[in-house]
């Protein structure tokens, strides 16, 4: 991903290549939000103002140049359900909490003037893009909803709506925490490693995905889990873009619920077409 000025990163590939897309991420900066919540905080359920949260939602659809009444977000509830969006849930959850589509993850759509939005602080943002049939998705996926395999459901669904082909799928992965600072141990290991053994992965890639320490101890590379789970699932390497960027070891530019001990705000992913 690209940044553009200070306060957003862009998917530049994707929208160089077609001109009806819009799809990023937010960062951190740029915003009305004062103390914990410095300052272009884009989440409603984190104690910060009302207002100043609706403030720079507006701010950043302005800067997208999309109406704020497009914005259209889900509850998100660390699942793997997947909701179509149609021309009836646009601008869901745009200016409260409780408006926003209830109990999902992930949502797609085929639907122009829609601008989907998913709300993170250390999570992995997924974006999806089926040229052959103009339908768009974007999925959060922190280590419940990539255990629980969200990539693969949000490409299914989207090939059973919309016959979308996985082959011809393009796929992104934006800033989340790495494995520089993301150490999990108990029951997430248990869990990633049922995952990593469904996925029949060999030994190398495992470790990429997940390294065991010592002391009961791992550390997770849950963008890597997300892109072998997009391959599996018929997504071509080729097609899926990775970002570089760890929210923990980038506090000055994002938000991150780990390395601020929960207390902080929330960037947005975005994707829409004209």
């Amino acid at each position: 991903m690209e940044a553009k000025k200070s306060s957003l990163f862009l998917l530049s590939p994707w929208m160089e290549q077609h001109n009806e897309l819009d799809a990023g991420f937010s960062s951190r900066l740029g915003g009305v939000s004062e103390e914990q919540w410095q300052s272009l905080n884009l989440g409603l359920h984190v104690r910060d103002r009302d207002d100043s949260v609706i403030t720079n939602r507006k701010r950043l659809t302005e800067a997208l140049r999309w109406p704020f009444e497009a914005w259209t977000c889900a509850e998100q509830v660390h699942g793997s359900e997947v909701f179509q969006v149609t021309a009836a849930e646009r601008g869901k959850g745009r200016s409260a909490l409780v408006d926003g589509i209830a109990g999902c993850d992930a949502l797609m759509t085929n639907v122009s003037g829609v601008l989907l939005t998913s709300l993170y602080a250390d999570c992995v943002p997924l974006y999806f893009y089926a040229p052959d049939v103009k339908a768009v998705a974007l999925a959060h996926a922190g280590w419940r909803g990539t255990v629980g395999e969200i990539a693969d459901r949000t490409i299914a669904a989207m090939g059973e709506a919309y016959g979308a082909k996985p082959e011809v799928m393009q796929a992104a992965i934006g800033p989340s925490i790495g494995p520089c600072c993301y150490e999990v141990d108990g029951a997430v290991i248990r869990e990633v490693e049922r995952l990593l053994n469904e996925l029949q992965l060999p030994g190398d890639k495992q470790e990429t995905c997940m390294k065991l320490e010592a002391g009961g101890k791992a550390r997770l590379n849950l963008k890597e889990i997300n892109r072998q789970i997009m391959i599996k699932a018929g997504i071509l390497p080729i097609h899926i873009e990775l970002s570089k960027w760890c929210t923990g070891c980038r506090t000055d530019l994002f938000f991150s619920h780990r390395m601020e001990a929960g207390l902080t705000g929330r960037m947005a992913s975005w994707i829409g077409f004209s």
